[in-house]
């Protein structure tokens, strides 16, 4: 079956369901920052939490982002980062900032 076939209903359930896939495998790599995935992907786990706030405005429903950062991280944020977060490498900044100049 393709895509545009499915109902609206299914096309959301996929959706969500790879969203959570996608959450899961953030989960189990938490030795990939931030700064790797802006640096690589130009989002990172911060973006999908402001991602998921902008989608429960759109709906009306009003989502606290460090809710929302909690739901994307798997627990609060300042937990993740104390654990989980390394210093940037100067040559991870420096990728950075030469992406986020040419986005200008």
């Amino acid at each position: 079956m393709k895509i545009d076939e499915l109902s609206p209903a299914s096309q959301q359930a996929l959706e969500a369901a790879a969203f959570r896939r996608l959450l899961q495998h953030l989960d189990s790599r938490k030795d990939v920052q931030n700064i790797d995935l802006m640096n690589l992907a130009g989002f990172c786990r911060n973006c999908l939490s402001k991602w998921y706030v902008a989608a429960a405005q759109a709906e009306n429903i009003e989502v606290d982002y460090e809710d929302a950062r909690a739901r994307i991280y798997g627990m609060p944020y300042t937990e993740w980062k104390e654990k989980f977060q390394v210093e940037a490498s100067a040559a991870q900044l420096q990728e950075f900032q030469q992406a986020t100049q040419q986005d200008k």
